[in-house]
């Protein structure tokens, strides 16, 4: 049985269609055709193939061209081709606008009447729904949007916490930040600095900027606070110490021979010039008391090692030659004992001389304000002779009373403290500092600080020379592991681990950076000052710190008007290739103290020609430089006027030239003296009488009111009034 198919006329309201549809669903049909009734448009023309302006003839590929067409004739002339042109253009000029409003409205009235299954199952009356393509692209339009959104926030500046040390270079800053360093530069220019990234700056300026920058400033511990913390002891672990003794006095006085017959080695016969030069520690075994002696030079120049020496020790052992009497270096480590507050023990030394007078010391000492207890003073004076061991016992008594007067107590639980006596570069073991522990005990394999250098302990050395595992208070030991030389006088300091060791390291060598490269605006003044002074460069490279520290000190005191000693590099170890190479570049002084050049240094110098200057002795290298110092002085030239003569007329001569006929005003003029032209007031000419005619003779010399004619060399340029000064000048060479 053939179904029937239910057949749907569009017409009117569509609404009415609808609902046949609904219709034909309850009647159980299968099928539906829908038929829409064709539009007429009262505007629309009706189709012509043969109509000029019809497109659709144009587009007709050949083959279908209807039989009996025939193709429009072309124009045969440039102005036919012009005139078409014209009318086409015309033509569609005006007919583009109606073209478009009629198919907008067919386009508009095609879509209200389209019917899909969706839209009529719907039951949409009017409109269309959007396509999924509509609603995927505007999905995607609001998961952009939502994206930029987060992005957006996700780009919003973080607020961090920045740790700013006591000074910070700008590149750190920057750094710790996460800025572009120009920012922070154009910030400090807007406030009117200029800065580089390797300027430093305080924590306030820092502060301030990061302030600036949106963030949270946080300032850092100072290193001492560290320190300070570190270095406190527990009262109950206070425990009693051997007395740490520093020997004073004037050079060649006996201070070392005390210390070699107490501890019965023979140290001055190792001591160059017989004078000692480095800064030395022993500890001594009496009965049952330990007691630790520091030595120190006693010529001029070490004046820091004996200051050094005086700030470490609890009592002072002043050494005076009883045939020698007080002299300045006995004086000033009177002053450096006083000013460290210390008592003072008075060994007399060189009683067993003939000349010795005991009793005259004590008066001068008696200048001093040390009056000794015979005399009704505090101070212990002791009588002794280190050749003949002279009462050397009583001296050691005398220390010990001294010490248990003072209750010297500390405590042994913490961890190690010391001060650095000395440092040096040994060639097989590499930096050693020489130390001194004020408390704690120092183990092996500890991590320390000291001064900018920090170091994990290899190796312990006393001053026997052994290898100990720990050190107790008041022992001098000699430390290896340090990651460089130290400073004679920087504090020594165990930390718990090898991170605190680093950070404090680097927290201290950034406090070191406070005045460097200091923000300041250059004044003309500054930017055009004249350099007045020449300068000799110096480069020192000594066996120890201590020497190093001495000769500096000393050659700092050379002064002098016209020339100053500027020392670029003072450093301890061998010389080596660079330091020939930066005295070559600098034209410095090389000076080798109680060190050798290496063989590579040693053939470069011969090559470059650089001059090494060994010394052992200090003040024999002072000499030196004060003898090259001298060189550099301009020499001092006095001038003696023995004559002057009036130029009246100027005179031509035959193979000779120009010559000055003139007339001697007073003294006389010699043709071996030297001259100059004045004109004016003003000299024109400087330098020699070449002849001096006299009657047309050569003449040596002509007195005053006397007539002559005058040659000068390399000068023919002479003038009426011009007067010639004749003069004699002695060069005296100057020294320092």
């Amino acid at each position: 049985m053939e179904k029937k198919k239910t057949k749907l006329k569009l017409s009117g309201n569509l609404k009415r269609s609808i609902t046949n549809i609904e219709r034909a669903k309850t009647q159980g049909t299968n099928s539906v055709v829908i038929e829409k009734k064709s539009v007429k448009f009262s505007n629309k023309r009706p189709f012509n193939l043969n109509r000029p302006d019809s497109n659709f003839k144009k587009n007709i590929n050949p083959k279908f061209r209807p039989s009996g067409t025939q193709k429009p004739s072309l124009p045969h002339n440039d102005h036919e081709k012009r005139k078409l042109a014209e009318q086409r253009a015309t033509k569609r000029l005006k007919a583009d606008p109606e073209k478009k409003e009629i198919k907008g409205k067919i386009g508009s009235k095609r879509r209200e009447l389209k019917l899909t299954v969706s839209r009529a199952l719907s039951g949409e009356n009017e409109g269309r729904s959007r396509s999924l393509a509509s609603l995927k692209r505007a999905k995607q339009k609001e998961n952009r949007i939502v994206g930029k959104d987060n992005s957006t926030e996700s780009l919003k500046p973080i607020k961090r916490e920045i740790n700013i040390p006591e000074v910070i270079t700008i590149r750190e800053l920057a750094n710790r930040m996460a800025e572009q360093s120009s920012n922070i530069i154009k910030h400090l220019l807007g406030m009117g600095v200029t800065a580089t990234i390797n300027h430093s700056i305080d924590s306030d300026t820092a502060e301030y900027l990061v302030k600036e920058f949106g963030h949270m400033p946080i300032k850092e511990q100072k290193a001492e606070e560290i320190i300070k913390k570190i270095k406190e002891t527990k009262s109950e672990n206070l425990k009693s110490r051997p007395p740490i003794v520093t020997v004073m006095g004037h050079v060649d006085h006996g201070k070392t021979s005390v210390l070699d017959v107490l501890r019965k080695t023979n140290v001055v016969s190792g001591e160059f010039g017989g004078i000692t030069q480095h800064i030395g520690a022993y500890q001594i075994q009496n009965d049952e008391n330990k007691i630790t002696f520091i030595d120190t030079p006693g010529h001029a120049a070490f004046t820091e090692m004996r200051a050094r020496g005086s700030q470490l020790t609890d009592l002072v052992v002043l050494v005076v030659a009883a045939d020698d009497g007080v002299k300045p270096q006995t004086i000033e480590s009177i002053k450096h004992a006083k000013a460290a507050k210390v008592p003072i023990v008075v060994a007399i030394n060189k009683c067993d001389l003939p000349d010795a007078d005991p009793q005259k010391i004590k008066n001068q000492l008696l200048e001093h304000e040390l009056i000794a207890e015979e005399l009704s003073g505090d101070t212990l004076m002791v009588e002794i002779s280190t050749k003949t061991k002279q009462n050397l016992n009583k001296l050691i008594e005398a220390v010990i009373l001294q010490s248990e007067i003072l209750d010297l107590k500390t405590d042994y639980e913490t961890k190690a403290n010391g001060v650095v006596l000395e440092s040096k570069i040994d060639i097989g073991r590499g930096p050693i500092a020489n130390i001194i522990i004020t408390s704690g005990t120092l183990k092996k394999g500890d991590y320390f600080v000291s001064g900018l250098k920090w170091g994990k302990v290899r190796a312990i050395i006393n001053d026997l020379g052994k290898n100990i595992s720990e050190a107790f208070p008041s022992s001098p030991v000699e430390v290896l592991g340090i990651n460089g030389a130290s400073k004679s006088g920087d504090d020594f300091l165990v930390l718990e681990n090898e991170k605190e060791a680093k950070s404090l390291c680097e927290a201290r060598i950034q406090e070191s950076k406070i005045g460097k490269n200091p923000l300041n605006f250059v004044t003309q003044e500054s930017a055009f000052k004249d350099k007045i002074s020449e300068e000799l460069n110096i480069i020192i490279k000594s066996d120890v710190h201590g020497s190093s520290e001495a000769i500096k000190s000393a050659i700092v005191q050379i002064k002098h008007d016209e020339i100053k000693p500027k020392i670029i590099l003072s450093d301890i170890g061998m010389i080596t290739e660079t330091d020939v190479s930066l005295a070559k570049a600098s034209n410095a002084l090389l000076i080798a103290f109680n060190v050798k050049p290496t063989k590579e240094a040693k053939k470069l110098a011969e090559q470059e020609k650089v001059l090494i200057s060994s010394y052992n002795i200090i003040y024999e290298a002072l000499d030196f430089i004060k003898a090259k110092m001298s060189g550099l002085l301009a020499p001092e030239v006095e001038e003696k006027i023995i004559g002057s003569a009036e130029i009246l007329e100027i005179f031509k001569v035959s193979k000779v030239g120009k010559v000055a006929g003139s007339k001697v005003l007073e003294g006389e003029i010699s043709n071996e003296a030297n001259a100059r032209v004045i004109r004016d007031g003003a000299i024109i000419y400087n330098g020699k009488i070449s002849t001096i005619f006299r009657e047309k003779n050569q003449a040596k010399q002509v007195s005053a009111g006397l007539e002559c004619g005058i040659t000068l060399k390399d000068f023919n340029d002479f003038q009426k009034k011009d007067i010639i000064e004749a003069y004699n000048s002695k060069i005296t060479e100057r020294r320092i």
